[in-house]
């Protein structure tokens, strides 16, 4: 795999690629990543619909992401993650922006995969650390030792991100824009004639 390159390459992999709608990006990663961040620039830049998976939950039911944790706890959130996914992606030029967890489940998985040209924002546990703590509005980090929660999900979701990824992005210091370009060049490889607004 090159790091902020296609994830596979070989004849059944680019066999793949196109077979899949290429209106429709998704990007995918922990939270901290910056997907709502590049994810809004780089549809922009092409000129597409935006939609952050998260924020058009909490505007569909009127309250925070923590609230409904809280009511439902994690497995109703993921219902109405799941929901919302599948909603969303069937779409056209538009980019989302998942949950973190989106993830976790295998039909989410297979979904992503067949709907969109899948976008993985790899960026180091310790830069989540830096982008998250201060966030209380992350239920999954309201625990002791936060910093240990978030090394842990990164553990245990990277190889679900990347069992998926068509594309993989490693990030963390160079900010947004460095991502964003990164992207372009990737989608450029693929071959697969994407239009860009510069």
């Amino acid at each position: 795999m090159m790091p902020g390159g296609v994830s596979r390459w070989g004849a059944a992999f680019l066999s793949r690629i196109a077979a899949k709608p290429v209106t429709c990006l998704i990007l995918v990663g922990m939270m901290g990543a910056g997907k709502t961040t590049v994810g809004r620039e780089l549809a922009r830049r092409r000129e597409m619909r935006f939609a952050d998976c998260d924020h058009e939950l909490i505007a569909r039911t009127g309250v925070a992401i923590s609230v409904i944790f809280d009511i439902e706890g994690e497995a109703g959130f993921r219902q109405r993650e799941a929901r919302m996914l599948d909603e969303l992606t069937v779409n056209t030029d538009i980019v989302i922006a998942t949950g973190g967890g989106v993830v976790l489940d295998s039909a989410n998985r297979a979904l992503l995969s067949r709907r969109g040209i899948v976008i993985y924002l790899n960026v180091p546990p310790h830069i989540l650390w830096e982008r998250t703590r201060r966030d209380r509005n992350r239920p999954l980090l309201q625990v002791d030792d936060p910093r240990a929660r978030i090394i842990e999900l990164h553990r245990q979701r990277d190889p679900l991100y990347r069992e998926i990824a068509d594309i993989v992005i490693d990030g963390g210091r160079g900010g947004s824009a460095v991502m964003v370009e990164q992207i372009e060049k990737a989608l450029a490889g693929l071959g697969k004639g994407i239009p860009c607004t510069p």
